[in-house]
């Protein structure tokens, strides 16, 4: 890698490269659940109706989610460094400008610009990762270090929006990425090397992105809305009819285009490739959907304040931060695809039990058993997915293998909250007790761990058994790029 990365001018440091990258992946995870526990204060706050408070996540996941594949993308076309750098600062001062919303479209829009950067930057990031440690125990234990802040950043988030929430104020869980953003643009820019040009070629595929994250926006619109209008009624058809017809086109523009496509479809060819995507979206469906509503149930039916609730989330996030270091040994002697059958079944355990929460439990006997389950097997799947998303990916397309790999849990996390949270709500129905309340929160996580069953039946079907992982790291053959 030091060869390579002079021929470019630069000496890359893997050990910076990769604080930079662990920095970033955190951030990206926290700011995906740092609002959960605010929610209530930032609707009180803004005055944000009820159906309208879950855009202040979709917002973000939607743009996130839609934009990803241009942000890998343009990662491959453009340089990983530049768009990473670019994607931190776009993440920044949208952070900045959310803290100072004065109305819930100031904070949706803040959101959603968030949503925006993190697309440039995420899939830059975990490029620069692949790319710099290729093959053997320096790959499994750089994807070690970020699943584990994967997991952290994901279940402390919840922790610190509590805390911020209670004692700082409701604007700090936007505030708080500012000097995250900052510490990684710094990381960055020192610790990873420029990489080669650029792949040469057509324009990004613009066109693409917008159908794709029109079609969905309006898919998970229609959804949400369903509270209102009910599934055969002609405003829920009619979305749920155009979204379909976007998608549509989004898939003939990329099978036509004759510029660079958002995606080249052939990719899904690789068994690998499809199936780890289909497992991340089912995986990002449920988790999002559990943090929601544990975080509800924790605040709206046993009336914990917001930073004790942040509190009880401290064993979900060091379940996940365990599961993460226990995958990374695991990892020099079993194949992803266990990892992924074990971690898969431990968090639809997890999310079983979650489904038992009852009006009278406490937090010993209704969530700190099923956090530990759930937040391990959670740790356990998010290196080895990754691994198996990017394997036989040619090196030129890591960076939309990336952004795809991203895209497939944000849009999974949206739409999992869209249609978990809607069936939460019609089983609550118009009489909101603590009780009501309950009993729509244990069906959605109930229905989580179905869709993370589903999810281990993907990984035993659609991914090929491989042998054991390479216990050594192989000498180079050939430069690769950074």
């Amino acid at each position: 890698m030091t060869r390579t990365s002079a021929t470019h001018g630069s000496t890359a440091r893997p050990g910076l490269t990769l604080a930079a990258v662990a920095v970033v992946q955190f951030m990206v995870s926290l700011d995906l659940s740092v609002v959960n526990v605010g929610l209530p204060r930032i609707a009180a706050g803004l005055g944000f109706t009820a159906a309208g408070l879950t855009w202040v996540i979709h917002a973000y996941a939607l743009a996130f989610g839609g934009l990803l594949l241009l942000g890998g993308k343009a990662a491959d076309r453009y340089g990983r460094k530049r768009v990473l750098l670019s994607g931190l600062g776009l993440f920044g001062l949208a952070s900045l400008a959310g803290g100072f919303a004065q109305a819930p479209g100031h904070l949706v829009t803040a959101r959603a610009v968030q949503g925006i950067g993190a697309a440039a930057l995420a899939p830059a990031a975990l490029a620069v990762l692949t790319a710099t440690f290729p093959a053997g125990r320096a790959r499994v234990r750089a994807f070690g270090v970020w699943s584990a802040m994967n997991a952290a950043g994901g279940a402390l988030g919840v922790l610190a929006g509590g805390l911020l929430t209670q004692y700082a104020g409701w604007r700090w869980v936007m505030f708080v990425n500012v000097p995250m953003a900052a510490c990684a643009l710094g990381l960055a820019s020192r610790g990873i090397a420029p990489g080669p040009p650029g792949a040469r070629g057509g324009r990004p595929d613009v066109l693409g992105a917008v159908l794709a994250t029109a079609g969905t926006t309006l898919l998970v619109f229609g959804v949400v809305r369903t509270d209102q209008y009910a599934w055969t009624s002609p405003v829920t058809v009619t979305t749920l009819v155009a979204a379909a017809v976007l998608l549509a086109a989004f898939l003939h523009v990329e099978r036509t285009t004759g510029r660079e496509p958002l995606v080249r479809l052939g990719l899904f060819a690789n068994r690998s490739v499809a199936g780890a995507n289909a497992f991340n979206l089912l995986l990002g469906a449920a988790m999002a959907s559990a943090l929601y509503f544990v975080s509800l149930h924790l605040q709206q039916v046993l009336g914990t304040g917001p930073a004790t609730t942040g509190v009880m989330f401290l064993p979900f996030a060091l379940g996940g931060v365990g599961g993460s270091v226990l995958a990374a040994v695991l990892g020099h002697r079993l194949a992803p695809r266990t990892l992924l059958i074990a971690g898969g079944l431990l968090t639809a355990t997890g999310f079983a039990w979650f489904g038992l929460i009852s009006p009278d439990g406490t937090f010993v006997t209704d969530v700190l058993g099923p956090s530990v389950a759930a937040g391990t097997g959670f740790g356990l799947c998010l290196g080895p997915v990754v691994s198996t998303a990017t394997a036989g990916v040619a090196p030129h397309e890591t960076g939309t293998a990336s952004g795809l790999l991203n895209s497939s849990r944000q849009i999974g996390a949206s739409l999992g909250l869209a249609a978990l949270g809607t069936t939460a709500q019609h089983r609550t129905g118009r009489t909101v007790t603590p009780e009501a309340l309950d009993d729509g929160y244990a069906l959605g996580l109930t229905l989580g761990a179905a869709l993370l069953l589903t999810a281990v039946l993907i990984a035993v079907t659609v991914l090929r058994r491989t042998g054991r992982p390479v216990q050594a790291d192989p000498l180079p053959t050939r430069n690769r790029p950074h």
